[in-house]
């Protein structure tokens, strides 16, 4: 079987393409025929830019479609028997004009669906999830305390961070906020820091917006930076999970590898869907494997 590396650098961590929509990331010194032998410890459903909503097509945003696909994407996980699930947010999308209770019915409406997942479920929040809702009425329907927290599952830390606040600190609040000014405030920062300085066993982070886009971007959140070098100075992050611009994409810094994952809404059709696994070894390898544009990630080169 071929084997492509990832094009960039990487001094700690091993990256192949194994077909099939399957991606492997290596530890350093881990081999990659042991990697796959061994059982995981650990299988994370992962989806993201669900923008569900009983509305009309707008663009390439298929909102009703959103449904069915998710339906898919249970199915699918279903027999995959993921132990956990993490949604990286935009679950539901606003309707204009905007309209609270339209807007809980939506995310009643997938919330059931994502519901019948044998799994638990954990959701970050994402800029649309609170643009008709405040955070409260989101989290009440999602049935989560928090928007942002830890939880530990088969010896791996899992860490959910929220960056839908303001880079004055305030929270995102409806009719509040701009979509571009996204920040992981000071309280959630020493939060992060101190929870990864007792993290018994290595991370995973989930966070909508991006941690790694370039200076001046909108995706980025105005303290990546600060949270880079939070993770960095842990010497515990596997990896980072992300959505929010809606294409595969990866970015390596500092040997932490950052993961973009596609959108589930863009595009008409099944095919035009994005779910996958990602499987954690006890080496601490992952595997992640893609279905349908989640297959197409660009995690290595192809060439």
């Amino acid at each position: 079987m071929p084997v492509n590396t990832q094009p960039q650098p990487i001094t700690r961590r091993q990256a192949l393409f194994l077909g099939g929509g399957t991606l492997l990331l290596l530890a350093a010194g881990s081999d990659a025929r042991s990697a796959l032998a061994a059982e995981p410890v650990l299988k994370v459903a992962l989806i993201t830019d669900v923008h569900y909503a009983d509305a009309d097509t707008k663009g390439t945003r298929y909102y009703r479609e959103s449904l069915g696909k998710m339906r898919e994407a249970v199915s699918r996980l279903n027999r995959e028997k993921v132990d956990v699930a993490v949604a990286l947010g935009d679950l539901i999308d606003t309707p204009t004009p905007p309209n609270v209770a339209k807007e809980t019915g939506f995310l009643r409406t997938i919330t059931g669906e994502f519901g019948k997942l044998n799994a638990p479920r954990h959701f970050v929040l994402g800029n649309h999830c609170v643009s008709g809702l405040t955070k409260e009425q989101f989290l009440t329907g999602c049935e989560q305390p928090r928007s942002w927290y830890s939880f530990d599952k088969g010896g791996v830390h899992c860490v959910i961070l929220d960056a839908c606040f303001r880079a004055d600190g305030v929270a995102y609040a409806p009719g509040g906020f701009k979509w571009t000014d996204t920040d992981i405030p000071a309280p959630e920062r020493e939060w992060l820091e101190k929870d990864l300085q007792s993290a018994k066993g290595q991370v995973l982070v989930f966070v909508h917006q991006r941690l790694d886009a370039p200076e001046n971007v909108d995706y980025l959140i105005h303290s990546a930076p600060a949270v880079r070098t939070i993770l960095e100075k842990s010497g515990k992050v596997l990896a980072v999970f992300q959505g929010h611009s809606h294409k595969n994409e990866l970015q390596m810094i500092n040997e932490i590898p950052y993961l973009t994952m596609a959108a589930m809404i863009e595009g008409s059709g099944p095919q035009n869907s994005g779910y996958s696994v990602l499987n954690v070894r006890a080496d601490n390898s992952l595997t992640l494997t893609g279905f349908r544009k989640h297959a197409e990630h660009p995690f290595v080169s192809k060439s």
